[in-house]
């Protein structure tokens, strides 16, 4: 092992008497990657902005860097200690260049003037290091997401830092842009920076991980070395629970058999989806899987008219549907939860109360006008009880919960209507252990009554877990479907070689 590059000892926060960490330790080498893990919640974030300097820790822990006792003051004491930052939400400023956004804070200039061109000679050895097939004049708002990330990343490097933090790096790249990423941690991590790697997805943790630190309500319950790293011993760590109870799936799928709730038939779009047909019946969880670009979503927005299609159509309970907008798809009881709940569903300003009863704004309504304030707060407080929803009343904004409760609030406001058919696109994208857990229980608990629900999601474990049948989708049509069954249980394998076309090949 390596010498360690950062040892906090006891470090506690608190925020108003309550406690958000609780004497926390954590030990990271040169050369490694250190994951750092935990539900939303459990202190990960307040203990690295503490070692970013964003944070103050309360009296009694130390924090030691190559061996020597730092006491870092504001974020500028924290990059001077060698520690840079990258957050979920990345700090770039779109609309100066590379080279600009790599020098934000430290700016050459000459004769009062910014050294424009000393600076993009400063940056161009990182960015070739990097691999950027980007220059260092080039604007950052026409660079993508995983582009952007890359110059963070050569910011931090710049600022020769020791110690590199990346909170949930691949939220929002693409596959392939993920795989780029993971090939330069491992080419940083050979050349011995520290990476502290904070994420929810175990694929990652993984493939990159050397140690876990996993921390629950604001304290360490453990730390695991390579040879360690399990899935069943994370959760367990994570959530205090065994994960033989992770995925609840107690309803039974033939007990509402006959026709289907919802059909839809030879439904494209003349782009994306290509005639592709499914059904779901009642108190049936169906999973629709494939590879991202597969068309899952875009059938979807098919199904529920937020994409206008070219042929097919859909029957609700054995009789035609003509829908042209979302709006339609709801006054008929099909409820849609989006993939990206903070731009396309939820109001982060507006309270938790008015978000949940959006949906039913007109039948509340008091002489076709006025919000029933009482049924307003009746429905909320039932969500908040039904489905755990975590925060301090219904009248806070939604912007200030977590991800899980994020989505468990957008949730809550679709079964509002009582919707006949549920469409969960990526449902647990973004939340933590707990909360995923917990929507799966939900999940169970509206088959179970009789809800006819299709879950789109890219984490092949989710759909093995939950679902009863699985339609794999490739290149916009469907590539086949498989039913769990007594003799036949589903496999990730089996889904792969269907959406990768695999299975011809075995043929």
């Amino acid at each position: 092992m390596n010498n360690p590059i950062l040892e906090m000892r006891g470090v506690s926060k608190s925020f108003f008497g309550i406690k958000a960490l609780r004497a926390v330790d954590l030990t990271v080498y040169d050369g490694e990657v250190h994951a750092l893990m935990g539900e939303n919640g459990a202190g990960k974030s307040t203990l690295m902005k503490i070692l970013s300097g964003a944070y103050r820790p309360d009296p009694g822990g130390e924090i030691r860097i190559d061996g020597s006792l730092v006491r870092i003051e504001g974020p500028l004491g924290g990059r001077n200690a060698g520690i840079s930052i990258i957050y979920q939400e990345l700090s770039l400023a779109p609309n100066l260049s590379v080279a600009e956004n790599i020098y934000l804070g430290r700016e050459i200039s000459r004769s009062g003037m910014l050294a424009r061109g000393v600076m993009r000679e400063g940056v161009g050895p990182i960015l070739k290091r990097l691999g950027a097939d980007f220059l260092p004049s080039t604007l950052v708002a026409h660079l993508s997401m995983g582009q952007r990330q890359l110059v963070e990343i050569a910011r931090a490097l710049h600022a020769r830092s020791k110690i590199l933090i990346m909170d949930e790096p691949t939220a929002a790249l693409s596959a392939g842009e993920s795989a780029r990423l993971f090939a330069l941690i491992r080419q940083l991590r050979a050349e011995g920076l520290a990476i502290i790697y904070i994420s929810h997805r175990m694929d990652e943790v993984y493939a990159l991980g050397d140690r876990v630190t996993v921390l629950r309500d604001g304290r360490l319950v453990g730390s695991l070395d390579k040879p360690e790293i399990r899935a069943d011993t994370i959760v367990r760590l994570m959530v205090g629970r065994d994960v033989s109870s992770f995925y609840k799936k107690d309803h039974d799928p033939k007990a509402g058999r006959g026709h289907p709730v919802l059909a839809a038939i030879d439904m494209a779009d003349g782009h994306r989806v290509r005639g592709c047909s499914l059904t779901v019946h009642a108190g049936e969880v169906v999973g629709l899987a494939g590879l991202i670009g597969a068309g899952r979503t875009e059938l979807a927005h098919l199904i529920i008219g937020a994409s206008p299609k070219i042929s097919g159509r859909l029957e609700l309970e054995g009789r035609k549907l003509e829908i042209r907008t979302p709006g339609d798809a709801l006054e008929a009881g099909i409820a849609y939860l989006t993939e990206d709940r903070k731009a396309l569903g939820l109001f982060l300003d507006m309270s938790c109360l008015d978000n949940i009863n959006l949906t039913v704004l007109g039948r509340d309504a008091k002489l076709g006008w006025f919000l029933d304030r009482d049924k307003a707060h009746e429905r909320a407080d039932r969500a908040f009880a039904g489905l755990s929803i975590r925060a301090a009343n219904v009248g806070v904004p939604a912007g200030g919960l977590s991800g899980g409760n994020q989505q468990k609030l957008l949730l809550s406001r679709l079964l509002a209507i009582a919707p006949k058919v549920l469409i969960l696109d990526e449902p647990t994208r973004g939340v933590d252990v707990g909360a995923k857990s917990e929507i799966y229980s939900i999940i169970d608990n509206l088959a179970k009554a009789g809800t006819a629900i299709l879950v789109i999601s890219s984490d092949l474990p989710e759909i093995i877990g939950i679902c009863d049948r699985v339609v794999v989708m490739r290149a916009g049509r469907i590539a086949g479907e498989m039913t769990r069954g007594p003799n036949s249980p589903l496999t990730q394998e089996d889904i792969m070689a269907l959406a990768t076309g695999m299975e011809h090949l075995d043929a």
